[in-house]
């Protein structure tokens, strides 16, 4: 079955997301939520989790957490199943609780500013939804980690980490002052939101620099199986088509011009084409379009001469 693949490696940041099945309620009563939030923290003590945003919603719920170990399934796996299982047995129910497999956006931690972004978006959630009223404080929705950075270290749960949230907001120090900045400074954002920072966060897989993708790209080269399928899989197709490309331009000593003004039925490009077909995932027309090969039926026939000749 065709599954979208998890990349795990220690000290990763994800936005994890998941609903519930045919968007009903995940939640029936702040019971529910406050055995929700006891759960997540066992997860926590489990698997060294450390939690820094999350949110819930209605039918839904949102987390930005870092894995010091690869361990993001075997952890997101005993989360939900076991949150599944106690609000089944709580409500005399049986069944999926959650709609299918979670989704999660790995977040890039280098500073740049990404890991706000990420919480930012999760710590907004209730004020997009409309479930705090414009005359009250975004602290007032108590289901979230935002209240809890408001408050002293002592009045946190040992699992919610701040400080790396504090850092990208430029507050140096964990203070009464810095607390009170930092709920000002997103107070006013809930006024001014940029909907384009969060683009990536909604539709994406990954949120960061392009040294950062193609870092991910390449783990994910190595893992990527026939079974798996996404946004990922086909960013992944394109870096590795994209190494053979440059490996037999380097191999040919060619410049990359080159590919454009050789002849499209140039023998050197007609094998290089061959090959993307059968090593990659990569359509004719974008391997005709990135050779300089001509139209896709035109490079269909070339590689129908080439096979033809090989067999004769």
């Amino acid at each position: 079955m065709a599954r979208k693949l998890r990349v795990e490696y220690a000290g990763a940041i994800y936005h994890v997301m998941n609903r519930g099945d045919r968007r009903e309620p995940i939640f029936k009563d702040d019971t529910d939520r406050q055995r929700f939030v006891e759960t997540l923290g066992e997860a926590c003590a489990k698997t060294g989790w450390q939690v820094h945003a999350y949110v819930l919603m209605p039918n839904h719920f949102h987390l930005v957490v870092e894995t010091p170990k690869p361990n993001l399934v075997a952890g997101m796996k005993w989360l939900m199943g076991t949150y599944t299982n106690r609000f089944n047995r709580r409500h005399k129910l049986f069944g999926h609780l959650f709609s299918g497999r979670y989704k999660s956006l790995i977040v890039d931690g280098s500073g740049a500013g990404y890991l706000k972004s990420a919480c930012d978006y999760v710590h907004l959630n209730p004020s997009r939804a409309q479930l705090v009223a414009a005359e009250q404080a975004l602290k007032s929705f108590v289901w979230s980690s935002w209240p809890a950075y408001l408050r002293a270290p002592s009045q946190r749960p040992a699992w919610l980490r701040v400080d790396r949230l504090l850092g990208e907001y430029r507050i140096a120090k964990d203070s009464a002052a810095g607390r009170q900045r930092l709920g000002r400074v997103l107070e006013e954002r809930r006024g001014a939101e940029e909907d384009e920072e969060f683009k990536g966060i909604r539709r994406g897989w990954f949120l960061g620099e392009e040294a950062f993708r193609k870092e991910l790209l390449g783990q994910m080269s190595e893992r990527m199986g026939a079974e798996h399928y996404g946004e990922e899989r086909a960013e992944t197709e394109a870096t590795k088509a994209e190494g053979m490309i440059a490996e037999e331009l380097k191999r040919r000593k060619w410049k990359a011009t080159e590919l454009k003004t050789r002849p499209k039925g140039d023998p050197a490009k007609v094998a290089l084409a061959a090959r993307l077909r059968a090593e990659t995932t990569m359509t004719v027309g974008w391997i005709a379009e990135r050779l300089g090969m001509g139209s896709r039926g035109y490079l269909n026939h070339l590689l129908y001469l080439r096979r033809k000749a090989r067999d004769e």
